[in-house]
């Protein structure tokens, strides 16, 4: 913060009238409760607000918001949704699939706003997505069934591979299983041969590509996980690195150098959260809260990689991209995303260009 606005704020706090300030003990508190970080989910905090303002809540205004970031350390999670029990909060914003399921296991009566990647009725989260029933609603992105969909446009892309993989983390077994079991029903369509693979920690990742050179993968398809998610920018140099074909959710993957994204825009699943929490707030019951489901998806196409990769884009798969994103361009330098623009565009940048080390499409063809 610049000298001039540290001294404004300060000003701004010590005209702020007693009244004002005491005023804070009786707002209404929303306990904020999510498994990564501050820092990682920022774009995702600020939808939430967004949508938490169009119901006419502003933190510190009218709302208090108490944060609770795990930092990709699940095994904390219960304590902090206790705590927010304890702490008898109005309603816990439980953003996340593990945060949600520690948010449900630590209470039956302060209500539960989730918003989770996975199926809520899997997950034993609700009863029924139209009446969710209890304490507890919110949102899914249904990110575990567009697992076969990523599947497929890795598929779509390298048409020669037979052999591609899978990468889960067993420590959130539910969730896990779930995706596994959607991957294979998928490559059984697809006439794939599927591995799934595992890695409970980021030290593990040698060994997950490793064993994909030994499988001659032809390519990987990463399952959703807050893991994976907070070393996305790894994954994504080691999928180059070791010349394997990636897919994951979210722009972030592909902008951090990954091959491919595709799922849904979380940024909108949190701002619907949001606004289901600000209903909330005013006395609507969860149980009378639909689940809603965010049904924008995204495909983004990360052209520097492909290029490493030595990967021609089908141009009905290039028309098809919300994004195309060239690291090395000096185009929209601040997001380094190319917007579309006609279908020669994936053809003309990812032609050629081969990788010092074979891709493993070509390995495994």
């Amino acid at each position: 913060m610049r000298r001039r606005e540290f001294i404004a704020a300060v000003g701004g706090a010590a005209a702020w009238p007693l009244a004002a300030r005491a005023q804070q003990s009786t707002l209404p508190v929303i306990g904020f409760l999510n498994a990564a970080s501050a820092e990682d989910y920022a774009q995702q905090l600020s939808a939430f607000l967004k949508g938490l303002g169009e119901k006419g809540y502003l933190d510190g205004r009218n709302v208090t918001i108490q944060y609770h970031w795990a930092g990709y350390r699940l095994d904390r999670l219960p304590a902090m949704a206790s705590d927010l029990v304890h702490r008898q909060v109005n309603v816990i914003a439980a953003t996340s699939t593990p945060a949600a399921l520690a948010a449900k296991a630590a209470t039956t009566n302060i209500p539960i706003v989730f918003e989770t990647g996975g199926d809520p009725v899997q997950l034993s989260l609700v009863t029924s997505l139209d009446q969710p029933g209890g304490n507890i609603t919110g949102v899914t992105q249904l990110n575990w069934e567009i697992i076969p969909k990523r599947l497929e446009l890795l598929h779509e892309l390298l048409p020669t591979a037979t052999t591609i993989a899978l990468l889960v983390n067993q420590t959130d077994s539910v969730y896990a299983d779930m995706q596994s079991r959607e991957a294979l029903a998928a490559a059984h369509i697809l006439g794939l041969e599927l591995h799934v693979l595992n890695a409970s920690s980021d030290g593990e990742f040698d060994d997950v590509f490793a064993k994909l050179i030994a499988l001659r993968a032809g390519g990987l398809v990463i399952g959703e996980e807050v893991l994976f998610t907070s070393h996305r920018e790894q994954l994504a140099t080691m999928a180059v690195r070791h010349g394997v074909p990636t897919i994951y959710k979210g722009r972030e993957f592909a902008a951090a150098g990954g091959l491919m994204s595709y799922g849904s825009d979380v940024k909108d699943a949190y701002r619907l959260a949001g606004i289901y929490t600000g209903r909330v707030l005013k006395g609507e019951k969860p149980a009378d809260l639909p689940v809603q489901q965010a049904t924008k998806v995204e495909l983004f196409i990360n052209l520097k990689a492909a290029h490493a990769l030595a990967i021609t884009v089908p141009l009905p798969l290039s028309g098809r991209a919300d994004g195309m994103i060239d690291r090395q361009a000096p185009l929209n330098a601040g997001t380094g995303v190319v917007p579309f623009a006609g279908p020669g565009l994936a053809s003309r940048r990812c032609v050629a260009g081969m990788a010092t080390a074979r891709p493993a499409h070509q390995r495994a063809a």
